[in-house]
C-alpha cells in the first residue's frame, strides 16, 4: 500500500509564495502520475495540477499562472510551488497518484495552507 506524507503548507499573506512537498513509499512511485489536490470545508476535494511519468503537466484553471507541479523520481517526490497565492488558494493540500482521479485509496495527513492578512 502506497504512503503519502505532504509538507511545506503554512501561513502567508496575499500574494506570497509557497512550496509543498510530498513523499511517497514503495518503489513503483516512477510509474504513475501524481497529482496534487485541495480540500476546503463543505466542499469536495478538487484536483489542482497533475504530472505524469512523461512529464506531461495540466492545471486546474484557477492556479494556472500560478502554481508549478514537478516530480523527483530518484526521491519519490512531487513538489507544488505555488505564487502570487490569494485567499481562495486556502485549504488543505494532499498528494495522491493518478491523473484524473485519485489512485489510491489511502491518504496522507494533508498539509494547511492559509493565505490570509
Amino acid at each position: 500500500q502506497v504512503q503519502f506524507v505532504e509538507s511545506g503548507g503554512g501561513l502567508v499573506q496575499p500574494g506570497g509564495s509557497l512550496r509543498l512537498s510530498c513523499v511517497a513509499s514503495g518503489s513503483i512511485f516512477r510509474a504513475y502520475a501524481m497529482g496534487w489536490y485541495r480540500q476546503v470545508p463543505g466542499k469536495e476535494r478538487e484536483l489542482v495540477a497533475a504530472i505524469n511519468t512523461s512529464g506531461s503537466i495540466k492545471y486546474a484553471d484557477s492556479v494556472k499562472g500560478r502554481f508549478t507541479i514537478s516530480r523527483d523520481n530518484g526521491k519519490n517526490t512531487v513538489y507544488l510551488q505555488m505564487n502570487s497565492l490569494k485567499p481562495e488558494d486556502t485549504g488543505l493540500y494532499y498528494c495522491n497518484g493518478g491523473w484524473t482521479t485519485p489512485l489510491f485509496g489511502s491518504w496522507g495527513q494533508g498539509t494547511q495552507v492559509t493565505v490570509s492578512t
